[in-house]
């Protein structure tokens, strides 16, 4: 493909997208196809020569496209939200047109200074204390980084803090061996926090305590308290704490006022994961949920879930960049350069060498849309989540499960939790909607979410009515089922548990069940007192009595 082509094909590919965001709600949320699908549709073997670009993209609708989960479709409300907006991709492609790997200033300066200042940007409008802020004053030792996920902020937050905790422990320990030292290390979470902290520390080989939450889910300071008092008596080193700022399951709020006097007592690094929710703080009415960040030695939110910024784009800021690059500094001449002491390496701030040029596409997002934009795009998503949950609370079928603050609504019909389960297989197995559940105090729930970019109020209105009508249609079944288990037969019973159950039930569920049973209403019974009887008698009394005209 040369450069006119690849005009060509590009100007096709914005219309392609453009054209599929347009018309995405014609599709199914999700794919009705079985695992190993698109073997049976590409060939096993690499093409010896190159194709046709016509070819390629028709093998996308036709293969491709029947495969997809539609994040963006108007319908899909699980997980939470994948950022979606024209000026971050066109981001992406200015970056991937660039392809610059800026692991060092020197290896691409722009696109290490400028993450630098979009960090200090989005740590501004969020609210975070001056000293995470790269530029807050000539001496701060604080600053930003792009991470890939927010699974990865929290690994390196627990990497940087177990090699300082043990920094510090071969000062009084000069002779102890690290691995030694390392198996003393335990670090705590909500049992509500996200399983990439319990991931981080099997990685780390670290232990790790799960702690209980209170009834509004949210982790406490007398808890973690407790459980670090416990572990120094077996002669254990609490190291690491990580908060949650908007738990998966159903964004609730550990208590950071509490937490972090507790774990700045005990030496330990506080971790504040706020992926989801952190994003909703440069709303002032949200600010309020952060009491308590000033204790936090590191911060991360994702702009690709709530900030309109595609994946991957998840931002971390520290108190104390050089705690975080010592645990991650290994520097080979052939990436040594004459700027390393007055500029910074994102190299050393985690894992990966290579670094896209990421900060592009949320700076194209911040300027176009404007901090008053993306302020009420959360706002309305936080409103439609809100319009969710009086429908939810309308319907005495339903109850809602948790506090709606932002935009996630867990909900689910009154009854068993296998109730709820086939509640949501049906509408996921339709194809008219797309959630996922949670457990919340030991009950299975549906979460709802409000994800698309443009939702709208008429989305949350069908989506209820789905919702609703599945609800109708599968307790109808359970009702049917319920009658269906009672034993007739033509033979005469004396089954007083059987006539209980007919005197509760309404008129419209007495001819339901005879119909159900083929019951004649006219039938003439023989021996009175047979329940045949007694259940025709009570089904023409309280049809007359209905009927007094």
């Amino acid at each position: 493909m040369d450069s006119e082509e690849f005009r060509q094909r590009g100007r096709e590919m914005v219309d392609y997208i453009i054209e599929y965001m347009e018309t995405l709600g014609e599709r199914r949320v999700t794919p009705s196809i079985e695992p190993g699908y698109l073997r049976e549709l590409i060939p096993k073997n690499a093409p010896n020569k190159g194709e046709k670009w016509k070819e390629i993209m028709s093998d996308v609708e036709t293969k491709i496209m029947p495969g997809v989960a539609h994040w963006q479709h108007p319908r899909f409300h699980a997980y939470f939200p994948s950022g979606n907006s024209f000026p971050s991709i066109l981001g992406d492609m200015l970056s991937d047109g660039i392809g610059a790997i800026g692991f060092s200033w020197a290896a691409s300066p722009a696109c290490t200074e400028l993450e630098t200042i979009v960090l200090d940007w989005l740590g501004q409008m969020i609210g975070l204390p001056q000293e995470f802020l790269s530029f807050s004053d000539g001496n701060s030792k604080g600053g930003g980084v792009m991470q890939s996920s927010a699974s990865e902020c929290v690994l390196v937050s627990l990497l940087a803090a177990r090699a300082q905790k043990i920094k510090e422990l071969k000062v009084v320990h000069p002779f102890t061996e690290d691995g030694v030292l390392l198996s003393k290390l335990v670090a705590y979470c909500s049992k509500e926090a996200h399983s990439c902290v319990e991931k981080a520390a099997m990685i780390a080989f670290t232990k790790l305590r799960i702690l209980e939450a209170d009834e509004d889910l949210s982790l406490r300071g007398a808890t973690l308290a407790k459980a670090i008092e416990e572990d120094r008596a077996l002669g254990l080193v609490p190291f690491f704490v990580s908060a949650t700022l908007g738990t998966t399951s159903c964004v609730s709020f550990d208590n950071l006022a509490e937490i972090g006097p507790v774990a700045k007592e005990a030496g330990a690094w506080l971790h504040v994961d706020a992926a989801y929710a952190g994003n909703a703080f440069i709303c002032p009415e949200f600010k309020y949920l952060m009491e308590g960040i000033e204790y936090a030695t590191s911060f991360n939110t994702n702009p690709n879930k709530w900030l309109l910024t595609n994946f991957d784009c998840s931002t971390m800021w520290v108190k104390d960049r050089l705690k975080l690059t010592q645990a991650m500094v290994v520097d080979p001449l052939y990436l040594q350069h004459s700027h390393s002491d007055k500029a910074i390496d994102y190299r050393h701030w985690g894992i990966p060498l290579s670094r896209r040029f990421r900060a592009l596409k949320l700076w194209f997002v911040i300027r176009n849309y404007g901090v008053e934009g993306l302020q009420n795009y959360i706002r309305q998503h936080c409103r439609l989540a809100k319009r969710f949950e009086l429908l939810v609370k309308a319907d005495e079928r339903f109850e809602v499960c948790n506090n709606v603050r932002m935009g996630l609504v867990c909900f689910r019909v009154k009854g068993e939790d296998q109730l709820n389960q086939k509640l949501l297989s049906k509408i996921n197995a339709s194809g008219k909607l797309h959630m996922v559940p949670a457990c919340i105090h030991g009950r299975f729930v549906i979460r709802f979410c409000v994800c698309a970019q443009d939702a709208k109020d008429s989305d949350i209105e069908y989506a209820w009515k789905v919702i609703s009508d599945f609800a109708t249609e599968l307790l109808d079944d359970e009702s049917v089922d319920e009658k269906s288990q009672i034993k007739l037969t033509n033979e005469e019973a004396n089954d007083e548990e059987f006539v209980q159950h007919v005197g509760n039930l309404e008129i419209s569920e007495l001819i339901d069940l005879m119909e159900k049973v083929q019951f004649p209403m006219q039938k003439n019974h023989s021996k009175p007192g047979s329940w045949f009887k007694q259940l025709g008698t009570r089904v023409r009394r309280m049809v007359k009595n209905s009927n007094p005209h």
